[in-house]
Protein backbone atom coordinates (compact mmCIF):
# COMPACT_ATOMS: atom_id res chain seq x y z
CA UNK A 1 0.00 0.00 0.00
CA UNK A 2 1.39 3.54 -1.05
CA UNK A 3 2.14 5.88 1.98
CA UNK A 4 0.24 9.01 2.26
CA UNK A 5 3.28 11.11 0.22
CA UNK A 6 3.24 8.68 -2.26
CA UNK A 7 -0.01 8.73 -2.49
CA UNK A 8 0.12 12.16 -3.11
CA UNK A 9 2.35 12.19 -5.83
CA UNK A 10 0.69 9.44 -7.84
CA UNK A 11 -2.53 11.71 -7.83
CA UNK A 12 -0.80 15.02 -8.56
CA UNK A 13 0.87 13.54 -11.59
CA UNK A 14 4.33 14.65 -10.82
CA UNK A 15 7.82 12.97 -11.15
CA UNK A 16 9.66 12.98 -7.75
CA UNK A 17 13.71 13.61 -7.88
CA UNK A 18 15.87 11.54 -6.44
CA UNK A 19 18.50 12.56 -3.76
CA UNK A 20 21.16 13.11 -6.74
CA UNK A 21 18.76 15.81 -8.89
CA UNK A 22 17.65 13.13 -11.57
CA UNK A 23 14.56 12.34 -12.00
CA UNK A 24 13.54 8.95 -10.81
CA UNK A 25 11.94 7.88 -14.37
CA UNK A 26 15.53 8.70 -15.72
CA UNK A 27 17.28 5.36 -16.38
CA UNK A 28 20.46 5.45 -14.10
CA UNK A 29 22.25 4.37 -17.32
CA UNK A 30 21.11 7.51 -19.60
CA UNK A 31 24.65 9.05 -19.96
CA UNK A 32 25.93 5.84 -21.41
CA UNK A 33 27.69 7.23 -24.67
CA UNK A 34 27.19 5.86 -28.45
CA UNK A 35 30.53 3.23 -29.15
CA UNK A 36 32.22 3.50 -32.63
CA UNK A 37 31.16 1.03 -35.17
CA UNK A 38 33.42 -1.98 -35.55
CA UNK A 39 35.29 -0.99 -38.68
CA UNK A 40 35.67 -4.22 -40.24
CA UNK A 41 31.80 -5.14 -39.64
CA UNK A 42 31.06 -1.67 -41.17
CA UNK A 43 32.54 -2.17 -43.97
CA UNK A 44 30.95 -5.57 -44.36
CA UNK A 45 27.38 -3.67 -43.60
CA UNK A 46 28.29 -0.77 -46.71
CA UNK A 47 29.06 -3.55 -48.80
CA UNK A 48 25.84 -5.47 -48.52
CA UNK A 49 24.17 -1.80 -48.89
CA UNK A 50 25.69 -1.55 -52.26
CA UNK A 51 23.43 -2.39 -55.24
CA UNK A 52 26.10 -1.96 -57.67
CA UNK A 53 25.99 -5.59 -59.37
CA UNK A 54 30.13 -5.28 -59.91
CA UNK A 55 30.72 -4.77 -56.20
CA UNK A 56 33.63 -6.96 -54.38
CA UNK A 57 33.95 -7.21 -50.95
CA UNK A 58 37.52 -7.58 -49.99
CA UNK A 59 37.38 -7.04 -46.43
CA UNK A 60 36.21 -9.99 -45.82
CA UNK A 61 38.01 -12.01 -42.61
CA UNK A 62 36.18 -15.48 -44.46
CA UNK A 63 37.16 -17.92 -46.71
CA UNK A 64 34.94 -17.34 -49.91
CA UNK A 65 35.50 -19.84 -52.69
CA UNK A 66 35.25 -18.79 -56.75
CA UNK A 67 31.82 -18.21 -56.26
CA UNK A 68 32.13 -15.54 -53.24
CA UNK A 69 29.95 -18.13 -51.35
CA UNK A 70 30.84 -19.39 -47.93
CA UNK A 71 32.24 -22.76 -48.06
CA UNK A 72 31.34 -25.88 -46.06
CA UNK A 73 34.30 -27.94 -45.80
CA UNK A 74 33.56 -31.66 -46.98
CA UNK A 75 35.27 -33.02 -44.24
CA UNK A 76 33.08 -31.00 -41.55
CA UNK A 77 29.98 -32.19 -43.15
CA UNK A 78 31.17 -35.68 -42.96
CA UNK A 79 32.01 -35.45 -39.17
CA UNK A 80 28.97 -33.32 -38.66
CA UNK A 81 26.86 -36.51 -39.90
CA UNK A 82 28.78 -38.95 -37.77
CA UNK A 83 27.48 -36.76 -34.80
CA UNK A 84 24.01 -36.81 -35.85
CA UNK A 85 24.08 -40.98 -35.85
CA UNK A 86 25.68 -41.06 -32.71
CA UNK A 87 22.85 -42.20 -30.37
CA UNK A 88 24.21 -41.47 -27.19
CA UNK A 89 25.06 -38.09 -28.01
CA UNK A 90 23.84 -34.91 -25.86
CA UNK A 91 23.75 -31.88 -24.88
CA UNK A 92 24.69 -31.54 -21.42
CA UNK A 93 27.79 -29.15 -20.40
CA UNK A 94 31.08 -29.74 -21.14
CA UNK A 95 33.82 -29.44 -18.27
CA UNK A 96 35.41 -26.29 -17.30
CA UNK A 97 38.38 -26.61 -19.02
CA UNK A 98 36.16 -28.25 -22.35
CA UNK A 99 36.30 -31.35 -24.45
CA UNK A 100 38.95 -33.94 -23.45
CA UNK A 101 39.71 -35.29 -26.35
CA UNK A 102 39.78 -32.26 -28.26
CA UNK A 103 42.14 -30.80 -25.86
CA UNK A 104 44.77 -33.67 -26.40
CA UNK A 105 44.14 -33.46 -30.13
CA UNK A 106 44.50 -29.70 -30.14
CA UNK A 107 47.86 -30.31 -28.44
CA UNK A 108 49.25 -32.39 -30.60
CA UNK A 109 47.94 -30.41 -33.77
CA UNK A 110 50.31 -27.34 -32.45
CA UNK A 111 53.05 -29.05 -30.35
CA UNK A 112 53.61 -31.67 -32.54
CA UNK A 113 52.43 -35.36 -31.40
CA UNK A 114 56.13 -36.02 -30.53
CA UNK A 115 56.47 -33.59 -28.24
CA UNK A 116 58.20 -33.66 -25.04
CA UNK A 117 56.69 -30.96 -23.33
CA UNK A 118 53.29 -33.24 -24.17
CA UNK A 119 55.04 -36.29 -22.61
CA UNK A 120 55.69 -34.53 -19.99
CA UNK A 121 52.29 -32.92 -18.93
CA UNK A 122 53.85 -29.62 -19.07
CA UNK A 123 50.84 -27.95 -21.05
CA UNK A 124 48.06 -26.14 -19.66
CA UNK A 125 45.14 -26.37 -22.22
CA UNK A 126 41.62 -24.22 -21.97
CA UNK A 127 39.09 -24.80 -24.95
CA UNK A 128 37.63 -20.99 -25.49
CA UNK A 129 35.45 -18.82 -27.18
CA UNK A 130 37.68 -19.36 -30.34
CA UNK A 131 40.92 -17.59 -31.03
CA UNK A 132 39.52 -14.28 -29.34
CA UNK A 133 38.82 -16.09 -26.28
CA UNK A 134 41.85 -17.38 -26.29
CA UNK A 135 43.41 -14.12 -26.26
CA UNK A 136 41.11 -12.81 -23.87
CA UNK A 137 41.93 -15.48 -21.31
CA UNK A 138 45.19 -15.18 -21.81
CA UNK A 139 45.02 -11.85 -21.44
CA UNK A 140 43.15 -11.58 -18.08
CA UNK A 141 46.01 -14.58 -16.90
CA UNK A 142 48.46 -13.13 -17.47
CA UNK A 143 47.01 -9.52 -16.36
CA UNK A 144 46.09 -11.23 -12.78
CA UNK A 145 49.49 -13.61 -12.07
CA UNK A 146 52.38 -11.99 -14.29
CA UNK A 147 54.54 -10.38 -11.96
CA UNK A 148 54.44 -6.73 -10.33
CA UNK A 149 58.03 -6.48 -10.86
CA UNK A 150 57.36 -6.34 -14.39
CA UNK A 151 55.63 -4.24 -16.63
CA UNK A 152 52.54 -5.35 -17.36
CA UNK A 153 52.67 -4.38 -20.70
CA UNK A 154 51.93 -6.05 -23.87
CA UNK A 155 54.28 -5.56 -27.15
CA UNK A 156 52.57 -5.99 -30.37
CA UNK A 157 53.21 -5.76 -34.03
CA UNK A 158 52.67 -2.42 -36.21
CA UNK A 159 50.74 -2.65 -37.47
CA UNK A 160 48.68 -4.80 -35.20
CA UNK A 161 45.49 -7.11 -36.13
CA UNK A 162 42.66 -4.92 -35.41
CA UNK A 163 41.11 -6.49 -32.41
CA UNK A 164 44.45 -7.41 -30.40
CA UNK A 165 44.64 -3.62 -28.71
CA UNK A 166 41.17 -3.77 -27.53
CA UNK A 167 41.48 -7.61 -26.36
CA UNK A 168 44.63 -6.49 -24.18
CA UNK A 169 43.61 -3.21 -22.92
CA UNK A 170 40.05 -4.90 -21.58
CA UNK A 171 42.47 -7.12 -19.43
CA UNK A 172 43.67 -3.98 -18.27
CA UNK A 173 47.22 -4.14 -19.89
CA UNK A 174 49.22 -2.38 -21.33
CA UNK A 175 50.53 -1.74 -25.02
CA UNK A 176 53.28 -0.82 -26.81
CA UNK A 177 54.68 -1.51 -30.59
CA UNK A 178 57.41 -3.24 -32.24
CA UNK A 179 58.75 -2.28 -35.77
CA UNK A 180 57.26 -5.31 -37.84
CA UNK A 181 56.60 -3.80 -41.35
CA UNK A 182 58.11 -1.36 -43.64
CA UNK A 183 55.59 0.55 -46.10
CA UNK A 184 58.19 1.24 -48.58
CA UNK A 185 59.18 -2.44 -49.36
CA UNK A 186 56.17 -4.32 -47.97
CA UNK A 187 57.97 -6.45 -46.59
CA UNK A 188 59.11 -7.42 -42.76
CA UNK A 189 61.43 -4.73 -40.77
CA UNK A 190 63.73 -7.59 -39.15
CA UNK A 191 66.71 -5.31 -37.89
CA UNK A 192 64.12 -3.12 -36.20
CA UNK A 193 62.37 -5.62 -34.51
CA UNK A 194 65.10 -7.51 -33.71
CA UNK A 195 66.75 -4.07 -31.98
CA UNK A 196 63.28 -3.43 -30.47
CA UNK A 197 63.59 -6.68 -28.94
CA UNK A 198 66.96 -6.04 -27.56
CA UNK A 199 65.80 -2.62 -26.06
CA UNK A 200 62.43 -3.12 -24.65
CA UNK A 201 62.73 -4.73 -20.71
CA UNK A 202 63.92 -8.12 -20.10
CA UNK A 203 60.76 -10.16 -19.05
CA UNK A 204 58.45 -8.53 -21.89
CA UNK A 205 55.59 -9.80 -22.76
CA UNK A 206 55.65 -10.37 -26.72
CA UNK A 207 52.84 -11.27 -28.65
CA UNK A 208 53.46 -12.59 -32.25
CA UNK A 209 51.54 -14.06 -35.27
CA UNK A 210 52.87 -17.90 -35.90
CA UNK A 211 51.67 -17.63 -39.16
CA UNK A 212 49.84 -15.50 -42.06
CA UNK A 213 50.71 -12.09 -40.34
CA UNK A 214 47.15 -10.09 -40.04
CA UNK A 215 46.87 -7.64 -41.74
CA UNK A 216 50.20 -7.65 -43.36
CA UNK A 217 50.60 -11.06 -44.90
CA UNK A 218 54.32 -10.59 -44.38
CA UNK A 219 55.80 -13.68 -42.34
CA UNK A 220 59.72 -13.81 -40.82
CA UNK A 221 61.85 -16.29 -42.37
CA UNK A 222 62.90 -19.67 -40.73
CA UNK A 223 66.16 -17.67 -40.19
CA UNK A 224 64.32 -14.79 -39.09
CA UNK A 225 62.13 -16.47 -36.60
CA UNK A 226 65.84 -18.10 -35.47
CA UNK A 227 67.01 -14.46 -34.75
CA UNK A 228 63.83 -13.19 -32.77
CA UNK A 229 64.27 -16.26 -31.10
CA UNK A 230 67.65 -16.53 -29.96
CA UNK A 231 66.97 -12.74 -28.75
CA UNK A 232 63.65 -12.99 -26.91
CA UNK A 233 65.33 -16.13 -25.31
CA UNK A 234 68.46 -13.84 -23.96
CA UNK A 235 66.08 -11.02 -22.82
CA UNK A 236 63.65 -13.75 -20.97
CA UNK A 237 60.70 -12.53 -23.32
CA UNK A 238 57.74 -14.29 -22.80
CA UNK A 239 56.37 -15.15 -25.84
CA UNK A 240 52.34 -15.24 -26.52
CA UNK A 241 51.70 -16.69 -30.24
CA UNK A 242 48.35 -15.78 -31.74
CA UNK A 243 48.06 -19.14 -34.45
CA UNK A 244 45.27 -18.03 -36.14
CA UNK A 245 45.76 -19.86 -39.86
CA UNK A 246 48.04 -23.24 -38.96
CA UNK A 247 47.71 -25.13 -42.04
CA UNK A 248 45.48 -22.74 -44.09
CA UNK A 249 48.54 -20.13 -44.78
CA UNK A 250 50.55 -22.92 -46.59
CA UNK A 251 48.48 -26.36 -46.45
CA UNK A 252 51.20 -27.62 -44.29
CA UNK A 253 50.12 -28.04 -40.69
CA UNK A 254 53.57 -28.63 -39.12
CA UNK A 255 54.77 -26.00 -41.40
CA UNK A 256 53.09 -23.03 -40.14
CA UNK A 257 53.46 -24.87 -36.71
CA UNK A 258 57.20 -24.32 -36.84
CA UNK A 259 58.15 -21.12 -35.05
CA UNK A 260 55.75 -22.31 -32.25
CA UNK A 261 57.91 -25.39 -31.88
CA UNK A 262 61.10 -23.83 -32.51
CA UNK A 263 60.43 -21.41 -29.50
CA UNK A 264 58.99 -24.41 -27.48
CA UNK A 265 62.58 -26.74 -28.53
CA UNK A 266 64.50 -23.36 -26.55
CA UNK A 267 62.72 -24.29 -23.53
CA UNK A 268 61.15 -20.45 -22.26
CA UNK A 269 60.15 -20.68 -19.15
CA UNK A 270 56.42 -19.86 -20.22
CA UNK A 271 55.06 -19.69 -23.54
CA UNK A 272 50.95 -18.84 -24.81
CA UNK A 273 49.53 -20.19 -27.74
CA UNK A 274 46.02 -18.59 -28.32
CA UNK A 275 44.67 -21.09 -31.39
CA UNK A 276 41.83 -21.00 -33.48
CA UNK A 277 39.79 -23.24 -35.49
CA UNK A 278 37.39 -20.54 -37.25
CA UNK A 279 39.49 -20.66 -40.47
CA UNK A 280 41.37 -24.01 -40.91
CA UNK A 281 37.58 -25.43 -40.12
CA UNK A 282 35.86 -23.23 -41.65
CA UNK A 283 33.49 -22.95 -38.00
CA UNK A 284 33.76 -18.92 -37.71
CA UNK A 285 30.25 -19.16 -36.10
CA UNK A 286 30.92 -22.30 -33.85
CA UNK A 287 33.61 -20.16 -32.00
CA UNK A 288 36.17 -23.27 -31.71
CA UNK A 289 39.32 -22.63 -30.20
CA UNK A 290 42.14 -23.33 -27.56
CA UNK A 291 44.30 -21.21 -25.13
CA UNK A 292 47.64 -23.34 -24.10
CA UNK A 293 50.47 -22.36 -21.84
CA UNK A 294 53.61 -24.19 -21.41
CA UNK A 295 55.08 -24.22 -18.42
CA UNK A 296 58.58 -25.63 -17.04
CA UNK A 297 57.10 -28.41 -15.34
CA UNK A 298 53.77 -30.77 -14.71
CA UNK A 299 53.25 -28.99 -11.51
CA UNK A 300 53.11 -25.44 -12.96
CA UNK A 301 51.29 -26.58 -15.60
CA UNK A 302 48.42 -28.15 -13.10
CA UNK A 303 48.60 -25.00 -10.77
CA UNK A 304 48.14 -22.52 -14.29
CA UNK A 305 45.19 -24.72 -15.78
CA UNK A 306 43.17 -24.49 -12.34
CA UNK A 307 43.91 -20.40 -12.41
CA UNK A 308 42.63 -20.44 -15.68
CA UNK A 309 39.31 -22.71 -14.73
CA UNK A 310 38.41 -20.11 -12.39
CA UNK A 311 39.09 -17.60 -14.98
CA UNK A 312 36.78 -19.60 -17.43
CA UNK A 313 33.91 -20.39 -14.92
CA UNK A 314 32.91 -16.80 -14.26
CA UNK A 315 33.23 -15.59 -17.60
CA UNK A 316 31.68 -18.31 -20.05
CA UNK A 317 30.99 -21.12 -17.15
CA UNK A 318 31.35 -23.58 -19.82
CA UNK A 319 32.50 -23.62 -23.47
CA UNK A 320 30.38 -24.43 -26.56
CA UNK A 321 30.13 -28.20 -27.69
CA UNK A 322 29.26 -28.52 -31.27
CA UNK A 323 32.31 -26.86 -32.62
CA UNK A 324 34.58 -28.89 -30.13
CA UNK A 325 33.44 -32.19 -31.20
CA UNK A 326 33.58 -31.45 -35.32
CA UNK A 327 36.91 -31.03 -34.68
CA UNK A 328 37.61 -33.75 -32.23
CA UNK A 329 36.07 -36.31 -34.85
CA UNK A 330 38.03 -34.65 -37.72
CA UNK A 331 41.04 -34.92 -35.54
CA UNK A 332 40.87 -38.06 -34.19
CA UNK A 333 40.33 -40.44 -37.02
CA UNK A 334 43.12 -40.97 -39.75
CA UNK A 335 40.82 -40.55 -42.82
CA UNK A 336 39.35 -37.60 -41.96
CA UNK A 337 42.59 -35.78 -40.74
CA UNK A 338 44.06 -36.80 -44.31
CA UNK A 339 40.86 -35.31 -45.83
CA UNK A 340 41.44 -32.22 -43.83
CA UNK A 341 44.43 -31.92 -44.56
CA UNK A 342 43.34 -31.80 -48.38
CA UNK A 343 40.82 -29.50 -48.04
CA UNK A 344 43.45 -27.20 -46.64
CA UNK A 345 44.95 -27.46 -49.36
CA UNK A 346 42.26 -26.49 -51.38
CA UNK A 347 41.91 -23.86 -49.45
CA UNK A 348 45.38 -22.41 -49.23
CA UNK A 349 45.79 -23.02 -53.16
CA UNK A 350 43.29 -20.82 -54.77
CA UNK A 351 44.24 -18.05 -52.21
CA UNK A 352 47.75 -18.82 -53.86
CA UNK A 353 46.47 -18.79 -57.29
CA UNK A 354 44.14 -15.28 -56.92
CA UNK A 355 47.53 -13.73 -55.96
CA UNK A 356 49.37 -15.01 -58.72
CA UNK A 357 46.54 -14.05 -60.91
CA UNK A 358 45.83 -10.27 -59.34
CA UNK A 359 50.11 -9.57 -59.65
CA UNK A 360 50.07 -11.13 -63.32
CA UNK A 361 47.25 -8.64 -64.03
CA UNK A 362 48.76 -5.79 -62.56
CA UNK A 363 52.02 -5.68 -63.97
CA UNK A 364 51.17 -6.94 -67.71
CA UNK A 365 51.98 -5.06 -70.55
CA UNK A 366 53.46 -2.34 -68.48
CA UNK A 367 57.38 -2.91 -68.09
CA UNK A 368 57.04 -3.01 -64.53
CA UNK A 369 57.83 -6.69 -63.85
CA UNK A 370 58.49 -6.91 -60.13
CA UNK A 371 56.66 -4.12 -58.69
CA UNK A 372 53.37 -6.02 -57.23
CA UNK A 373 55.85 -8.79 -56.55
CA UNK A 374 54.51 -8.23 -52.91
CA UNK A 375 51.10 -9.57 -53.28
CA UNK A 376 52.96 -13.13 -53.81
CA UNK A 377 55.43 -12.92 -51.39
CA UNK A 378 53.05 -12.33 -48.57
CA UNK A 379 51.17 -15.13 -47.48
CA UNK A 380 48.16 -16.14 -45.78
CA UNK A 381 44.60 -14.42 -46.13
CA UNK A 382 45.52 -11.10 -46.06
CA UNK A 383 47.70 -8.76 -48.25
CA UNK A 384 48.76 -5.10 -47.66
CA UNK A 385 48.51 -3.88 -51.21
CA UNK A 386 50.47 -0.31 -50.75
CA UNK A 387 47.63 1.78 -51.25
CA UNK A 388 46.20 4.52 -49.34
CA UNK A 389 43.10 5.65 -47.83
CA UNK A 390 42.30 8.14 -50.91
CA UNK A 391 42.97 5.50 -53.16
CA UNK A 392 40.71 2.88 -50.87
CA UNK A 393 38.18 5.93 -50.75
CA UNK A 394 38.20 6.04 -54.84
CA UNK A 395 38.24 2.32 -55.14
CA UNK A 396 34.68 2.28 -52.80
CA UNK A 397 33.24 5.05 -54.13
CA UNK A 398 33.64 4.70 -58.13
CA UNK A 399 34.84 1.27 -58.26
CA UNK A 400 32.79 -0.68 -55.62
CA UNK A 401 35.76 -2.43 -54.33
CA UNK A 402 35.60 -2.62 -50.83
CA UNK A 403 39.01 -3.46 -48.76
CA UNK A 404 39.81 -1.54 -45.15
CA UNK A 405 41.26 2.03 -45.60
CA UNK A 406 44.73 0.51 -44.69
CA UNK A 407 44.49 -0.73 -48.54
CA UNK A 408 44.71 -4.35 -46.62
CA UNK A 409 42.85 -7.15 -48.96
CA UNK A 410 41.56 -10.01 -48.15
CA UNK A 411 42.86 -12.59 -51.25
CA UNK A 412 39.99 -14.92 -50.19
CA UNK A 413 37.78 -12.35 -52.11
CA UNK A 414 39.14 -12.75 -55.31
CA UNK A 415 37.92 -15.46 -58.07
CA UNK A 416 38.31 -16.03 -61.47
CA UNK A 417 34.99 -13.81 -61.94
CA UNK A 418 36.17 -10.56 -60.36
CA UNK A 419 40.36 -10.54 -60.50
CA UNK A 420 40.18 -9.17 -63.78
CA UNK A 421 37.53 -6.01 -62.82
CA UNK A 422 39.83 -5.68 -59.43
CA UNK A 423 43.41 -5.65 -61.58
CA UNK A 424 41.66 -2.39 -63.51
CA UNK A 425 40.48 -0.64 -60.45
CA UNK A 426 43.84 -1.04 -58.45
CA UNK A 427 45.57 -0.51 -61.62
CA UNK A 428 43.10 3.19 -62.01
CA UNK A 429 43.48 4.39 -58.79
CA UNK A 430 47.44 3.58 -58.63
CA UNK A 431 47.93 5.96 -61.63
CA UNK A 432 46.15 8.52 -59.90
CA UNK A 433 48.00 11.92 -58.41
CA UNK A 434 46.54 14.03 -55.27
CA UNK A 435 44.69 15.98 -57.69
CA UNK A 436 42.87 13.26 -59.62
CA UNK A 437 42.00 11.70 -56.07
CA UNK A 438 40.51 15.03 -55.14
CA UNK A 439 38.00 15.16 -57.83
CA UNK A 440 37.09 11.92 -57.26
Amino acid sequence: MATNSEQDVLNSGTTPYSANGRQDSESPLASVPMAPKDPMFGLSAAFRADTDPKKVDLGVGAYRDDNAKPWVLSVVKKADEILRQTPDLNHEYLPIAGLNEYLAASQQLVFGKDSQILHNHRVATMQTISGTGALHLGARFLSKFFPESDAKRVHVSSPPYVNHLPILHDACLETAFYPYYTPTTKSLDCDALLATLHAIPEHSIVLLHACAHNPTGVDPTQSQWRQIASVMRERQHLPFFDSAYQGFASGDLDADAWAIRHFVSLDFPALLVAQSYAKNFGLYGERTGCLHVVAQDADLAARIKSQMEKLQRVNISTPPAYGARIASTVLSSPALFSEWQEDLRTMSGRIVEMRRALRALLEKGKGEEGKWKHLTEQTGMFCYTGLDPEQVRVLREKWHVYLTGDGRVSVSGLNWGNVRYVAEAFGAVEGMGKADKARM
